[in-house]
């Protein structure tokens, strides 16, 4: 099933916050406790409580960050 054009910046958003979420949230359970005998589900916590607050603020945050990108980045001219 394909959703509509609509939900693209939706469902962008949702695979790049929980793929950043899941890498940043194991370098830090890893950085804090070590490679332990708990470290998977530390891990599991940690990124689904990283992912359920990243994914609102990507969607909050993201129109911000692309107008402040389209103010730095010169784009070539079409003619």
């Amino acid at each position: 099933m394909k959703l509509p054009a609509f939900f693209e910046p939706i469902v962008f958003g949702l695979l790049l916050t929980g793929l950043m979420s899941l890498v940043v949230s194991g370098i830090a359970t890893w950085n804090a406790l070590g490679f332990v005998a708990e470290f998977t589900m530390q891990w599991l916590e940690s990124w689904l409580f990283a992912w359920v607050v990243a994914f609102p603020c990507v969607l909050v945050i993201a129109p911000f960050v692309r107008r402040i990108t389209h103010t730095v980045v010169v784009r070539p001219r079409t003619n």
